[in-house]
């Protein structure tokens, strides 16, 4: 069966980047290790951005202006930070075939989007393809992010891309890091995980505090770089390559939704830029609300805010997992 033009050219890409893979593993620095995020007893964080009817981020509302339902039931607000306190987000980037044929467009938004958000709040820098790799730890010096950006080389990672697995990883990282967080993402969405690290992974989006925004690069590579008439083995090798992304794009709304983010499809180098400048105005406008969970039930409990007035769109993760029972002792 011979390859269509497009499926070759990113066939390409996956052996040149496996070819080079295993150097650059054995020099990588590992996402530091931390315990599985669990829910805090004393207080459950809700992110929340707040958007009017023009789509513009909506600043200087107080604790008041906010209500915080459990399982549809009331919750006192005992916890309120207001946008202006510093952000950390992790810049976590796929490192392999499609990344490398991307690499100029998002770079050049990436580095625009460290020009976008506060200066005091601070970046780290991810990349994954089998694990997650830690190229830059939290700082606030953009400058130093920016050098980092242009000297990561997307010849380094493998054709496998554990997508699922880094995101549990990183989120297990980020869960001794107080504050506000943010995973930006940038990836096709392929994912070679296990299947049943999705009921992990949403445990984990569910309890945690961090919001994921991702911004997918698969366009440029599932648009076909000429057009001309296909055989009927070209044909099936197209719908296989699209059927790959379109479960690519539907696991990154999975992961996004999950945690009250978005996930966005650029096109190209405007549309890049214009991803990561809305980006930069969710992770600078975000609120940050708290409440005692009113049970320890270990059980899954669905989340809802409202916001005065009513006609605010409000993003927020949907639901948490309780704190467990706490464990009997056995008698002596």
């Amino acid at each position: 069966m011979r390859f269509s033009e497009s499926a070759a050219y990113i066939l390409g890409f996956i052996l040149l980047s496996s070819a080079a893979s295993t150097h650059a593993q054995e020099t990588s620095k590992a996402i530091p290790s931390a315990n599985p995020i669990r829910v805090s007893v004393d207080r459950v964080p809700v992110g929340v951005t707040v958007v009017g009817t023009h789509r513009n981020f909506v600043q200087g509302l107080r604790r008041e202006d906010f209500r915080l339902y459990d399982d549809d039931v009331a919750q006192e607000i005992t916890g309120f930070f207001p946008i202006q306190e510093p952000a950390q987000v992790v810049l976590m980037m796929e490192n392999g075939p499609a990344a490398l044929f991307i690499k100029p467009s998002a770079m050049r938004a990436a580095e625009g989007f460290l020009g976008s958000i506060a200066p005091t709040d601070k970046v780290a820098i991810v990349s994954y393809s089998r694990v997650p790799t830690l190229e830059l730890d939290f700082t606030a010096d953009k400058s130093k992010a920016e050098e980092e950006l242009k000297g990561l080389s997307f010849m380094d990672g493998y054709a496998q891309l554990n997508l699922m697995s880094s995101v549990i990883t990183t989120l297990d990282w980020l869960s001794s890091v107080p504050g506000k967080k943010t995973i930006v993402l940038l990836s096709t969405g392929l994912n070679d995980s296990s299947p049943a690290d999705w009921q992990v992974i949403q445990r984990k989006l569910e309890s945690s505090d961090v919001q994921i925004l991702a911004v997918s690069i698969a366009d440029a590579l599932r648009t076909p770089l000429k057009e001309k008439k296909l055989s009927l083995d070209e044909r099936d090798e197209r719908k296989y390559v699209q059927a790959g992304f379109a479960e690519g794009d539907r696991i990154l709304r999975l992961l996004t939704s999950a945690t009250g983010g978005h996930v966005y499809f650029p096109m190209n180098a405007k549309e890049f830029t214009e991803a990561y400048g809305e980006i930069a105005q969710f992770v600078r406008n975000e609120y940050r609300l708290e409440f005692v969970p009113p049970s320890e039930d270990g059980k899954l409990h669905a989340l809802k805010v409202k916001v005065r007035p009513a006609w605010y769109h409000v993003n927020y993760r949907q639901a948490y997992f309780a704190p467990e029972p706490p464990s009997e002792e056995p008698p002596r």
